[in-house]
């Protein structure tokens, strides 16, 4: 699974999609002890039922709270942070509670795997992130701004290594727009879109996965990774679902943006693009590795900057209705819904 070998892996927010599904990828390559930090203790006990597996250790606690961070990282090797208030009408109309969890409770964790030496963090953001109009991209900006200036404090040579990873709309994630389209075929209900031509990445969940296990085996100091996902419009979207579940005239209500939504989102800028490596599959933005010191702005030989456009949603590769449904059934939920429906 990942070049580096590693034996203990704490996973915050690790009751979520993304935290769910890295935890079975880590039990398939034979990591000796997964530690499942989350706040809710439901979720944790219908995992443990789920899964039975004595390898993972659930601890209960808040990102939030410095000390149950601590005493959950302790010991252990590497960290995924993917404890996240991830709403975004959620984050527009309770601000303060993405600041606690999405930039104080990041703080904790940063934190917390410098003072215990952890080999390996890898935090998680979001295209929204990049030119952010809302409080959930803006607390997840803040978030890397986090991330980096612990790396920056720790330089180049430290045992602790800190990285992050952006990605867009993870298909079929616990709140995504793809279980809530297939939930209202399903009931008999109209589909709900707010602007037929805005335009999304569509990563696969495996791949937003194969994404911080890349991260983790590449990763230099201050480093973020990008993985060059297509995107398609919503009204595409829809279409593609409608066609696989055999109702291409099902109804659709448009029903307008939500608070502080985006027509297109950013997973790279241009000035991020150019301060970063072609690896590929992905991209690798450098850190600023400058000090305060800001005689090193101006250095010889770099006047011809090329020109370099931002890599969002309405330039990258867009999938057409049918290539949207070739991706959808690559994933095993889609699959699974698509033939209950249709006996």
């Amino acid at each position: 699974m990942m070049d580096k070998k590693i034996k203990s892996v704490l996973i915050t927010g690790g009751t979520g999609s993304f935290g769910k599904t890295a935890l079975k990828r880590l039990l398939e390559s034979g990591v000796e002890q997964v530690r499942v930090f989350s706040r809710d203790e439901e979720k944790q006990d219908a995992l443990h039922t789920e899964l039975r597996e004595p390898r993972i250790k659930y601890y209960i606690g808040d990102v939030r709270d410095r000390e149950s961070v601590e005493r959950a990282m302790r010991g252990v090797q590497s960290v995924f942070h993917a404890a996240a208030l991830k709403q975004v009408p959620s984050c527009e109309f309770f601000p303060m509670e993405a600041i606690r969890t999405n930039i104080m409770g990041s703080e904790n964790v940063v934190r917390s795997a410098i003072k215990l030496g952890i080999e390996n963090l890898v935090c998680l953001s979001t295209d929204k992130a990049v030119f952010p109009v809302n409080v959930m991209g803006m607390s997840k900006a803040m978030m890397e701004k986090i991330a980096q200036a612990g790396a920056r404090e720790l330089g180049q040579d430290s045992k602790t290594t800190i990285s992050c990873v952006r990605y867009g709309n993870v298909m079929y994630s616990r709140g995504s727009v793809i279980p809530l389209f297939i939930k209202q075929i399903k009931s008999g209900n109209p589909i709900t879109v707010t602007e037929p031509q805005m335009t999304r990445f569509l990563m696969p969940l495996r791949d937003s996965v194969s994404l911080v296990q890349y991260a983790f085996a590449n990763a230099n100091q201050g480093d973020l990774f990008i993985q060059k996902a297509p995107a398609a419009t919503v009204i595409d979207l829809v279409n593609a679902i409608k066609e696989l579940f055999g109702v291409p005239d099902y109804p659709v209500d448009i029903i307008g943006p939500r608070h502080a939504e985006k027509l297109h989102e950013t997973l790279a800028s241009a000035h991020e693009l150019a301060n970063s490596d072609d690896l590929g599959q992905f991209y690798r933005i450098h850190m600023d590795k400058r000090d305060l010191n800001y005689q090193t702005l101006f250095q010889p030989g770099k006047q011809n900057i090329p020109a370099i456009e931002d890599f969002d949603s309405h330039n990258a590769e867009q999938l057409d209705v049918q290539g949207t449904k070739k991706l959808l059934m690559t994933l095993p939920e889609i699959k699974a819904e698509v033939e209950a429906f249709k006996q």
